[in-house]
């Protein structure tokens, strides 16, 4: 078999780490429950890093990609357990405006959209104000409309 690369060695790292603290799961969401047997937590490994002799290039290819966005996400058991938002976080958490940090040097583009809305949205009123208004005018699924769409539907 080919040597592995170091993308794939750091992904084999970190299942056998979450495998020794008790972390890695099997299964769909892991729904088949904790991994007890250190064979099974390399076959995970190695089916992760798109390493495993089983499969298909194709296959190991879709399985490393889909793996790199499941670190990206920070949705390995490993992060969650850490709380940290991606491989290579410092401390506990990513530090992006968008979760609060203070040294961030960039907008992230969810960011920008939420700052966009905000501006668009800022009413004199608040959603209690237009639900009442909306009930006294006696506009029909009001509770379950946002803020927006009470706005709108007491516009027409």
């Amino acid at each position: 078999m080919a040597k592995s690369s170091a993308r794939q060695r750091r992904t084999e790292g970190r299942v056998m780490h979450e495998f020794k603290h008790g972390e890695l799961k099997s299964g769909r969401g892991g729904r088949g429950g904790k991994v007890k047997s250190r064979k099974q937590a390399i076959a995970i490994a190695l089916h992760e890093a798109g390493a495993s002799k089983y499969d298909s290039k194709r296959k190991n290819r879709s399985n490393r990609d889909k793996t790199e966005r499941k670190e990206a996400k920070g949705r390995t058991g490993q992060q969650e357990r850490e709380g940290k938002a991606h491989i290579g976080a410092e401390g506990r958490r990513e530090s992006s405006r968008a979760q609060g940090g203070k040294n961030a040097t960039k907008r992230t583009a969810a960011g920008k959209r939420a700052a966009r809305s905000r501006i668009r949205n800022s009413s004199d009123k608040t959603k209690a104000q237009l639900y009442k208004k909306a009930k006294a005018e006696g506009i029909p699924n009001r509770s379950k409309m946002s803020k927006i769409q009470l706005e709108n539907a007491l516009a027409k």
